[in-house]
């Protein structure tokens, strides 16, 4: 059984040797890279990767159909380059491709939030399916917050967490906020949803009680207080340009 390692990619030359690193057990490693200007291309191809290079920005789900159908492997293994797989993990791994029970597995995840571990919020242990059989699974056409589609085959879940470095610093942050708000917007307007300065506020305020009051974020102190936060604010903007596609759809009607 091999397995291949996908991973798209935009400037990621901070993170991909080390992403890379922590996978060298797999058989083949696959990056579709979106125009790096750093460089992250030239390290994922010094480190034995095969990368593909795009022009255009399909968004998260369609970019990852392409690192799918790009792989050969009989096992798939779906990583963002924030991520690394632990020994333990990487053992997990292999015995379930070894015993062949489940055509798809999901993974915990354990994820910082500036130099702080979020075990509260919803955070931990966030199971997603990220490793499955070539055939069994593809990723759905979200802009953002894609997922792999594995409804149709039997999924199992594997126990040692996957490291997930998702804020290292504020910088990293309001990148993300931009990026992930600005398709949020866009694929709530394209699915019929319309927003208001109402609709934002009243969905961060929730955003906020949800993260840190129910899902018991203050148990992480003072960093789960900013990832609630965080989440309120990103939240706020995903709606706030919600309402800014709606009111722009008002004004070129006729």
């Amino acid at each position: 059984m091999k397995l291949s390692v996908i991973i798209i990619t935009k400037n990621e030359a901070d993170n991909i040797r080390a992403c890379l690193d922590s996978v060298k057990f797999a058989n083949e490693w696959i990056i579709v890279d979106s125009g790096s200007s750093d460089d992250t291309v030239a390290i994922a191809r010094a480190a034995g990767a095969k990368v593909i290079e795009t022009s255009d920005w399909p968004g998260f789900g369609p970019q990852k159909n392409r690192a799918l159908d790009a792989a050969c492997g009989d096992w798939i293994l779906s990583l963002d380059a924030d991520e690394r797989i632990p020994d333990g993990l990487r053992d997990e791994i292999l015995a379930a491709m070894a015993a062949n029970t489940h055509a798809a597995y999901a993974l915990p995840r354990l994820s910082s939030y500036c130099g702080h571990f979020i075990r509260h919020s919803g955070w931990y242990p966030d199971y997603i399916v990220r490793l499955f059989r070539r055939e069994s699974g593809r990723f759905s056409t979200d802009l953002v917050h894609e997922s792999v589609d594995v409804r149709q085959v039997s999924t199992g879940k594997l126990n040692t967490a996957m490291i997930h470095f998702s804020y290292p610093d504020d910088d990293t942050y309001l990148r993300k906020l931009q990026q992930y708000s600005s398709l949020g917007a866009r694929q709530a307007y394209a699915a019929g949803k319309r927003g208001s300065l109402g609709t934002a506020i009243l969905h961060a305020i929730s955003s906020f009680l949800r993260s840190y009051i129910f899902r018991r974020g203050f148990l992480d102190g003072k960093a789960g207080l900013m990832v609630a936060i965080s989440s309120a604010e990103s939240t706020y903007h995903k709606y706030f340009k919600l309402m800014l596609l709606t009111e722009a759809s008002h004004t070129e009607e006729p």
